[in-house]
């Protein structure tokens, strides 16, 4: 009989290494420590040499908004959570963008200067932090899938706050973008959305962390069962469950894919993969060239702004606001 405890003992190893390996790769990914508060002459922009360049814009964005008349507000989760973000009025009626930022970046750091933009098209602009980012309660960050269901409560707080007819677009960036991709295709998204605007978003969390592992040296195919069950056992959420490209399927609501042509972190062809299988009547894909992973905008600040113009022009042309 020794050769059964043996056996046993194997086993039991092989569980362990398995479940150990699983938490590195949960630590690793989707978990985010406690958050520290930013001093008032403090600010952050995203690391990287590609974000250098711009960072005297990203840091007058960051103290304008601070200075703009604003008001604070939050919601609670459908797991629980307190979720914040701040609300800045461009006019009463006028209607208005709900802006959902990158991984492990916060709203005031990847979407200050989206409040200018939203301004510039006559928009008012909320701006949140997702679950375990920025000023939000929580410490697991789920690609996009528990994060959909926050932006549905996010409408949801919108049409309750600010009427019945509100107009809303549900706006991303990166891991924000790919969020509002799939909070498009929900069921009980309420019809007050008109539009999606997703700005270098991937095509599915899979994808994405295989794509990064690969960048790291790791062999994607093996080490991705890791994260994944890491995911599923210790984040209480499984990174297959939806996906963006799963959504664009689906949706029927007018969409706007931008993205930067040498992106080197999300790859530009995941947007033009997601714009060919999206089956809304109105889409469009904006190229941006020359801009790096989230630069579209402090690039092309002048066209992006004209593009979205034109893009409400032919939502207008389409009657379907």
């Amino acid at each position: 009989m020794h050769w059964l405890w043996w056996l046993i003992g194997i086993v039991l190893f092989l569980l362990f290494v398995v479940l150990a390996i699983s938490l590195v790769c949960f630590f690793r990914v989707f978990y985010s420590p406690s958050r520290k508060k930013l001093a008032d002459d403090e600010y952050e922009i995203p690391e990287g040499e590609i974000y250098e360049v711009f960072r005297e814009d990203m840091k007058k964005w960051t103290f304008s908004i601070r200075a703009m008349p604003h008001e604070d507000v939050s919601i609670t989760s459908f797991d629980g959570l307190t979720l914040r973000g701040r609300y800045f009025e461009y006019s009463k009626g006028a209607p208005m963008e709900i802006l959902f930022h990158g991984y492990k970046g916060y709203g005031e750091r990847d979407l200050s200067g989206g409040v200018e933009r939203c301004f510039s098209l006559g928009r008012s602009a909320l701006i949140v932090d997702h679950r375990a980012s920025g000023n939000s309660d929580g410490h697991v960050i789920t690609f996009g899938i528990k994060e959909r269901r926050d932006c549905l409560a996010w409408v949801d707080f919108a049409v309750k706050r600010f009427g019945k007819e509100v107009r809303i677009g549900i706006t991303g960036i990166s891991m924000g973008g790919a969020t509002v991709l799939m909070a498009s295709a929900e069921p009980t998204l309420p019809e007050n959305v008109y539009f999606v605007l997703a700005d270098c978003p991937y095509s599915s969390a899979r994808e994405i962390i295989m794509k990064v592992c690969t960048d790291m040296g790791l062999p994607p195919k093996l080490a991705y069962p890791f994260i994944r069950l890491g995911a599923i056992i210790y984040g209480g959420f499984d990174p297959d469950e939806t996906s963006p490209m799963e959504a664009v399927k689906k949706s029927q609501l007018p969409t706007v894919f931008v993205h930067g042509d040498t992106d080197a972190f999300v790859p530009w062809e995941m947007s033009k993969r997601l714009y060919d299988a999206c089956t809304s009547p109105l889409k469009k894909l904006i190229t941006v060239k020359g801009a790096g992973h989230g630069l579209a905008y402090p690039v092309a600040r002048e066209s992006y702004v004209n593009d979205l113009r034109e893009f409400d022009e032919s939502i207008k042309d389409y009657n379907l606001i």
